[in-house]
């Protein structure tokens, strides 16, 4: 099991660049998870693409309907505290702090791009392009 960013899941469903590497990334370990979070992300990438006319509203139904099944059974309240704490420490966003909480609460590595992340926790994350 690896928890997996919003980018990485955004990255799989819908096509663009990186899709290549999520795929590699699922294909490796098939057991992603995420905090409860990643749903109001996703949904909020999957608007982005619907107000710059890249999908349409039912296509972007479809996808987090996918995803949420991909998820199912993955998806995890985190500490508040522990949150709060590691945003502290790191000065990164407490959303960004959600992903890395369960990574360690769940003993396994956060899989992200996002470059703040991986410098700020090291012994918790492993970038994208190195995991794959």
């Amino acid at each position: 099991m690896i928890v997996v960013d919003t980018d990485i899941i955004a990255y799989l469903f819908i096509e663009g660049e990186h899709t290549e590497f999520a795929e590699k990334v699922l294909q490796k370990d098939g057991e992603w998870a995420a905090p409860l979070l990643w749903r109001s992300e996703f949904c909020n990438v999957l608007s982005f693409y619907i107000r710059q006319k890249h999908l349409i509203l039912d296509r972007a139904a479809k996808l987090m309907n996918e995803a949420l099944y991909l998820m199912a059974d993955n998806e995890y309240d985190v500490s508040s505290l522990d949150v709060l704490r590691l945003a502290e420490l790191s000065g990164c966003s407490t959303y960004d702090c959600e992903f890395v909480s369960l990574a360690k609460d769940l003993g396994t590595y956060l899989i992200t791009s996002d470059k703040k992340i991986l410098k700020a926790f090291p012994d918790h994350t492993i970038s994208l392009d190195i995991f794959v």
